[in-house]
């Protein structure tokens, strides 16, 4: 092909070391096609994994604490404990995966983060006392969290510049997918005249293993970024991976490819960078985007891994409503935190980042001030609560998906996967793990007031994160990962002359 052959050309004429390649450029000018939906099932359904895991865990607490559930645990453990120990499990995963997928490639990791988590989940279902069954939500989530920062990675540097954006919130919004299907399944699960107290909880870590086989033998063809390649002197396999993209994009297309535009970009091939130089670069040389990525995090990490999924706990306390059809209402949550980032995720690369992500958070806090209100004046029941929140989620769900979007983009290709993983775990651990442990203790006082408080705080920390989004935000849309960060590894052009 015409383009390739002139960037193996231009890479030939190089000083030793320095690899100058059109690649991104040749990567962002590729219609969409099948080669990116393989990319986006391949990668992306992993979302479903992890909304599948937090909402079948949730809604079968009380279950699990039943007499003759097969193992000793009471429903406080279940809501608070292990929901801890699974967000430090993710948070440890995170960072331990993601300095090793800057160091050994995207598709290595995201393949043995997969196989950690059908191990770990696999095991849950014989968990027989409840040390057992933390100790398997640990690395259960150390699987998972280890995917954010592999999964991220890969799809933003293998991804379109022009549609990074909405395909991006879409694939973190899909979490709501499993969500739902958690929801519905903990229906039929609960259900004791189809199965018995001490089986329904353990076939509920069945449905994850069997939906994460299939996700393996689909994402064992998903590429290696070969943006990650060419900067660890891999180039001519870099070259081969857009080759065949490039390729299988014209054979279905029909038509030559678009032309390639933009001045090819100069890497000094280097070994992976050590821990000390990534946090130098992500902290003193980037300090306002490393705030704008904690506050986006913080926000949304104590929304939603407090008040959101400790929401069966509120129907049941304060509505009445039996355990066993929590599910119900959850599943109309779950529409709204997907349809947020598949309806407006578009808006994310035309209107722009910065008006849609300050949109977003500023919007879903002000919203649940307002349902904070009602709930404390006793103006709501379980219906109209669950709409209060579904139109809060709608919003809040765009804005969280679009905080791994921005981290993800905004800092240099050789931190990007430990980036990720730094601002989830420091998020996470801030409000995924303090979230449900404070807000476990006010709901569990039966105050009306003590609930309130809760959703003043997670509104609170939403509302400031769009604030500081409107500050600083990066205009990110439609522009090339180099473009937003220049890589470590970039080689100043030659001068002429």
């Amino acid at each position: 092909m015409a383009d390739s052959e002139k960037a193996s050309a231009r890479r030939q004429r190089s000083e030793p070391g320095v690899v100058e390649s059109c690649l991104p450029a040749r990567l962002d000018r590729l219609p969409w096609s099948a080669w990116h939906w393989r990319i986006v099932i391949g990668l992306g359904t992993v979302w479903i994994l992890d909304g599948l895991e937090v909402t079948i865990v949730g809604n079968m607490a009380g279950r699990l604490a039943q007499n003759g559930s097969g193992i000793a645990i009471s429903t406080s453990q279940v809501t608070t404990v292990a929901a801890a120990v699974y967000v430090a499990g993710a948070c440890s995963g995170a960072l331990f995966f993601g300095w090793l997928t800057d160091r050994l490639g995207r598709k290595k990791l995201f393949m043995v983060t997969l196989a950690v988590y059908l191990a770990a989940t696999a095991v849950t279902a014989v968990s027989w006392t409840a040390w057992f069954f933390f100790l398997c939500r640990f690395f259960t989530g150390f699987g998972i969290g280890g995917e954010y920062a592999a999964i991220n990675s890969a799809i933003d540097e293998l991804i379109p510049a022009r549609v990074r954006g909405r395909v991006d919130l879409i694939i973190n919004g899909s979490f709501w997918i499993g969500a739902a299907l958690g929801a519905f399944a903990s229906i039929a699960l609960l259900n004791t005249a189809l199965f018995a107290t001490d089986i329904g909880w353990r076939l509920a870590f069945g449905i994850g293993v069997a939906l994460g086989l299939v996700i393996l033998l689909v994402r064992r063809h998903v590429p290696e970024s070969p943006r990650w390649l060419y900067t660890h002197g891999r180039a001519p396999e870099a070259e081969q991976v857009v080759v065949e993209a490039e390729q299988a994009v014209e054979r279905e297309s029909g038509q030559p490819l678009p032309p390639v535009t933009g001045e090819p970009i100069r890497i000094r091939e280097r070994q992976a960078l050590g821990f000390g130089t990534i946090v130098r670069t992500v902290v003193a040389r980037y300090p306002r985007r490393t705030s704008l990525g904690l506050a986006l995090f913080i926000g949304q990490a104590f929304l939603y891994n407090s008040v959101t999924f400790g929401y069966a706990v509120i129907l049941t306390t304060y509505f009445g409503v039996a355990e066993g059809d929590t599910g119900y209402y959850f599943v109309v949550i779950a529409v709204g935190n997907f349809l947020g980032p598949l309806l407006l995720g578009h808006l994310f690369d035309t209107v722009g980042r910065k008006p849609m992500i300050a949109g977003s958070y500023i919007g879903s806090g002000l919203l649940l001030f307002a349902t904070a209100a009602l709930f404390q004046h006793g103006s709501l029941s379980a219906a109209t609560m669950t709409a209060c929140w579904t139109v809060v989620l709608f919003l809040a769900s765009a804005g969280a998906s679009a905080a791994y979007l921005t981290v993800s983009e905004i800092f240099p290709l050789e931190t990007r996967a430990l980036s990720i993983a730094f601002f989830y775990a420091v998020g996470t651990a801030v409000g995924g793990i303090s979230g449900p442990l404070l807000f476990n203790g006010l709901v569990s006082s039966g105050k009306v007031s003590d609930t309130t408080l809760a959703f003043c705080i997670g509104a609170a920390l939403m509302t400031l994160a769009g604030l500081v989004e409107a500050a600083i935000g990066v205009k990110a849309e439609r522009r090339s990962l180099e473009s937003l960060a220049t890589p470590l590894s970039a080689v100043p052009a030659p001068s002429k002359g």
